[in-house]
């Protein structure tokens, strides 16, 4: 028969096993992780893509999931319009990134790491709108 500490120490794992998607307050509102990354899938532009990013990171590695969401918005503005040579330069600078921290151990590297290809995906965003005579908003 199990102790009174033992069946008490089950029912804490068994409560937090259970436990659905923690909420994060970002924007002022308690928000899970999947919700953080629709609001700034929805956003009108890489730019307050970016801006929701920066207001809402967890310095951890759900900040890979929402650094993705702002990459796939990013990349609307200028990916279709890459040549070969700029392509093969965008994925430098993303490998870039992938590599900076990949010997560091902690969650915050994924966090720096998200930021870094997030950064890179805004800048070019923001050179294909200036090429195009387009402000960034």
């Amino acid at each position: 028969m199990l102790s009174k500490s033992r069946l008490a120490a089950l029912a804490i794992v068994l409560s937090v096993a259970a436990t659905p998607a923690r909420a994060m307050v970002c924007m002022d509102k308690s928000m899970t992780l999947d919700e953080v990354a629709d609001t700034i899938s929805a956003q009108k532009s890489c730019e307050s893509a970016m801006k929701v990013f920066r207001d809402c990171e967890l310095t951890a590695s759900g900040d890979v999931e929402l650094g993705a969401a702002v990459e796939k918005k990013c990349e609307a503005d200028f990916k279709p319009g890459l040549n070969t040579a700029q392509n093969q330069a965008y994925k430098r600078e993303m490998h870039a990134c992938d590599i900076k921290y990949r010997n560091k151990s902690g969650t915050m590297y994924l966090s720096f790491t998200a930021f870094c290809r997030a950064e890179v995906a805004q800048r070019y965003s923001q050179r294909a709108l200036k090429a195009a005579g387009q402000k960034a908003r």
